[in-house]
């Protein structure tokens, strides 16, 4: 029987890969956690376990400062990154830190089952799309600890939209809570990723909390 546990802040996440694993008899679920914090204080309880399904954006300690601490600390045990992120510097650092493997959350029960079992094996399981970004750093290498907060001016308003937006608020509440037109939010968010080098909402949130601007 393969030992598994599921580190997510999302409870309903971690149903979904509870019930995607509840296909297949050869898997038991140890524990869940809901962030890196409370995965370390049970992997000190109990540290029986063979893999472990990580997600990457978690309050108090985030996936990857998680997995640095698991492989330090339990080097036998394997973890999958199983995470909505698949943007370069998540990647880059996963990888960086000891990540076994990288799955997107949308993986189908089967390719979840195989990619566990392949990584229990001595391989690196990886979404088609992961793979193919992970060949393109090694071919591009980029220094992502190179950006600093020092690099990245985002204005006082720029930043309130970001923190709006990282309660999870439609354009239209942030509007109103800011007392702006839809139409200046959109112009803030656009300007923010331009400055933060991003393509979507998760990633401007994800690079803003590393930066410390939010």
């Amino acid at each position: 029987m393969i030992k598994l546990a599921i580190v997510d802040d999302n409870s309903f996440l971690i149903k979904s890969a509870q019930e995607k694993l509840s296909f297949f008899d050869d898997f038991t679920i140890k524990f869940t956690a809901i962030h890196g914090l409370e995965l370390i204080e049970k992997l000190e309880i109990n540290h029986n376990v063979d893999l472990i399904l990580m997600d990457i954006e978690m309050p108090k300690m985030n996936g990857i400062e998680a997995t640095a601490i698991v492989k330090q600390k339990y080097p036998q045990i394997k973890i999958i990154m199983l995470t909505v992120f698949d943007n370069d510097e998540n990647i880059f650092k996963s990888i960086k830190a000891g990540a076994d493997g990288y799955l997107l959350k949308e993986v189908n029960p089967k390719d979840l089952q195989q990619g566990i079992l392949d990584t229990l094996n001595g391989g690196a399981t990886m979404t088609p799309s992961i793979a193919l970004k992970t060949l393109k750093l090694f071919r591009n290498p980029v220094e992502f600890d190179s950006v600093k907060n020092d690099d990245i001016k985002l204005t006082t308003r720029e930043i309130e939209v970001l923190e709006q937006l990282s309660k999870g608020l439609k354009y239209n509440f942030i509007a109103d809570n800011l007392f702006l037109s839809v139409g200046t939010v959109r112009k803030h968010i656009e300007n923010i990723y331009a400055k933060l080098q991003v393509h979507n909402k998760l990633e401007a949130i994800e690079k803003a909390r590393n930066n410390n601007l939010i």
